[in-house]
């Protein structure tokens, strides 16, 4: 049975390379479910809708949840509502960034 701290563990390790912080440091998860014990629902934006980067970053994401063991199935929605902020940002990724 997949845990959500176990998906928030593995969403630490994918880095946006424009700012080198993780996607749960930038607050670009805004919701993620467990389903059933084997499916993840995630929920996330970029920081902004023209990302260059966004099919690396999305695929990433899907790419190391599926890899967790007993994750069957891994559903991501991409939202930009609200926009993403620097306020979504961890308290250290903002320090981390002179914000």
């Amino acid at each position: 049975m997949v845990t959500e701290d176990e998906v928030r563990r593995v969403l630490k390790t994918v880095v946006d390379p424009e700012f080198g912080l993780s996607v749960i440091d930038l607050g670009l998860i805004y919701e993620l479910k467990i389903i059933d014990g084997k499916k993840v629902y995630i929920k996330m934006t970029l920081t902004t809708p023209m990302c260059p980067l966004a099919n690396a970053i999305v695929a990433d994401v899907y790419q190391k949840v599926k890899e967790i063991p007993g994750v069957e199935d891994v559903d991501i929605e991409l939202s930009f509502d609200p926009p993403w902020s620097p306020d979504m940002m961890t308290p250290e990724a903002r320090k981390l960034l002179g914000l």
